[in-house]
């Protein structure tokens, strides 16, 4: 395979919306055992929510499919290899991703940590606000706000 071609396997593995029209794989081999991931990903998205008992086993799951396409990239990365054979690796790669994907859209978002996260968020844009306001935006000059000199 050559480098632009490699490179534009790799682009595509990336891209927004790649995994739009895309199948989740039947099976997959996940560090050395068979997965039937259509299934699995089907079985747990029939729920309305995720039952206390499997959602460790969703959680490791989605853990074992995030390594698994990490190493997939580096493959396609690092490895001689054909063409065909890039291209196939780049197709299981974008399964996976839509089956985190749908994995993913069945946690409810934390509402508490949302909320946390936004008020940290405007702490920060508020306290930059105030250094510039300030003058004390030069972070170099050694007269920041927490290391005036005196």
């Amino acid at each position: 395979m050559e480098e632009f071609e490699r490179k534009r396997l790799l682009e595509r593995i990336e891209r927004e919306g790649a995994t739009i029209g895309a199948e989740i794989p039947d099976a997959i081999q996940i560090q050395g055992e068979e997965i039937n991931l259509q299934e699995f990903v089907f079985e747990i998205r029939r729920r309305d929510t995720i039952p206390a008992g499997e959602r460790d086993r969703v959680e490791r799951a989605k853990k074992n499919l995030r390594r698994e396409r990490l190493q997939r990239k580096q493959r396609i990365e690092d490895e001689q290899m054909t063409v065909e054979e890039g291209k196939r690796l780049a197709r299981s790669i974008i399964g996976i991703d839509r089956a985190l994907n749908e994995l993913q859209t069945l946690d409810p978002p934390d509402i508490e940590q949302e909320a946390q996260l936004e008020e940290t968020k405007d702490r920060k844009r508020w306290m930059q606000f105030l250094r510039k306001a300030l003058g004390h935006a030069d972070d170099s000059s050694g007269h920041g706000v927490t290391g005036r000199k005196k």
